[in-house]
């Protein structure tokens, strides 16, 4: 005879992820490593962490034609030589998908499809089909005969991602789904969306541009703020995989204004290139705008270029521009985007070959970044031969073929530079 607690009332579609609610010591679980499957995108795979792991929900957002539903088609044909996968698609036909699959030379692929909108029914297919790997198109298309209210409503598209993810809890299948985003660029529902789910990825791209980037904003089985790059062709998405070539721009000679800076996208160190236009002011007011980086912390590092370096720009116009269309969010960007503004000023180009990155702070000091070593590596396996980096982060071991020059303050990166 074993004591258990007594269910009470009927039966109800919430569920817990465990049998019973007794209380297990964390030293006696035991953790076991479960294989991962990889998706044969290595840029895709590079942003889950290595792989697809086994009851993992993985959302995936990005705005209307950026190609989110070609990028999963073209991951689930590949995996298709392998494991057992469904595309359950809510917006499109049959025809249309084996249509898109004709055009990426995909349609002999044994790839299962499901145009379905009811939760119920696709729940019933995953547990008859038991498929591994299951793609939903789109999660905001899906209803639930237990609400009355309309597919895409806050409550429709919160019971489906709670039942879908407590199922692929209970089956070891791999969900991914598919979100829309709102004209601000955030996923469309409930934020409780992003909360459920196991990782949550942004697929991002300018409609005037063939590139496309993924990245990683949650991950539980993986680390954050990866980055993966892919080009869209007539052909479906082909991966990038020196990346840092997109966003370096190919000058016959040194130009004023033009600094490459070594960025860290998770594990990823990439070069971009800074470009700076400094010019003289024709209105009351001189405009700060900069395109790829925060507009405030382009005020604040014009401040403390006036106090610290003795370099004043109150009369001109500053224009700042990441090549290629990247985001750069991280402070170590700073001291790039000084030296270009500097350089555009005094409209002496920086010396060829150069790579600089080290947050500036108030005081004038030039600051420390993560990963230095690992930056410096990549600028010389691209041909880089002089870099201007914090005093902390200079070598301890000489980098073959590359100079390094490791500056504490301001004053002393202008005086090196130029």
């Amino acid at each position: 005879m074993t004591e258990a607690v007594a269910q009470s009332g009927a039966p109800t579609r919430f569920q817990s992820l465990a049998a019973d609610g007794a209380i297990r010591q964390l030293s006696d679980v035991e953790a076991i490593d479960l294989p991962r499957t990889a998706t044969t995108l290595a840029e895709l795979d590079r942003v889950l962490g290595g792989g697809l792991v086994p009851g993992g929900v993985v959302l995936i957002g990005g705005d209307p034609g950026i190609g989110k539903s070609t990028l999963l088609l073209q991951a689930l044909t590949q995996m298709s030589a392998g494991v057992r996968v469904l595309y359950v698609s809510g917006e499109e036909s049959a025809e249309q998908i084996a249509l898109r699959a004709r055009r990426l030379q995909l349609a002999n692929a044994p790839v299962g499809l499901l145009p379905e909108i009811n939760l119920e029914k696709i729940l019933a297919t995953l547990d008859r089909e038991k498929p591994q790997v299951v793609v939903i198109d789109s999660i905001q298309t899906l209803y639930s005969e237990a609400l009355s209210s309309a597919p895409g409503s806050v409550a429709q598209v919160r019971e489906c991602s709670a039942q879908l993810t407590r199922a692929a809890k209970r089956s070891g299948i791999s969900i991914l789904l598919v979100g829309h985003v709102t004209k601000e660029g955030a996923l469309a529902g409930p934020r409780v969306l992003e909360h459920i789910v196991d990782a949550v990825l942004y697929f991002e791209g300018d409609t005037h541009s063939s590139f496309r980037l993924i990245r990683a904003i949650k991950n539980r089985f993986g680390a954050v703020n990866e980055l993966g790059v892919f080009a869209m062709t007539d052909r479906g998405l082909k991966e990038v995989t020196n990346p840092s070539a997109l966003f370096l721009s190919q000058h016959r000679e040194p130009v004023p204004g033009s600094c490459v800076l070594v960025t860290q996208e998770g594990t990823r160190p990439m070069l971009v290139e800074i470009q700076a236009l400094v010019d003289d002011t024709h209105a009351p007011q001189p405009k700060r705008l900069g395109v790829g980086i925060e507009q405030n912390r382009l005020a604040l590092l014009l401040a403390v270029l006036h106090r610290h370096a003795g370099i004043a720009v109150f009369d001109q116009d500053v224009f700042i521009n990441a090549v290629g269309g990247v985001r750069i969010n991280e402070p170590a960007a700073d001291l790039a985007i000084l030296l270009a503004i500097v350089s555009s000023l005094k409209d002496r180009p920086l010396p060829e070959k150069l790579v600089i990155f080290g947050e500036v702070g108030l005081a004038g000091e030039v600051r420390p970044v993560q990963r230095g070593q690992e930056r410096l590596r990549e600028a010389a396996k691209l041909g880089f031969t002089h870099a201007i980096v914090p005093h902390a982060n200079r070598p301890r071991q000489p980098i073959e073929g590359m100079t390094v020059t490791a500056v504490e303050r301001l004053s002393d990166a202008v005086g090196a530079a130029l």
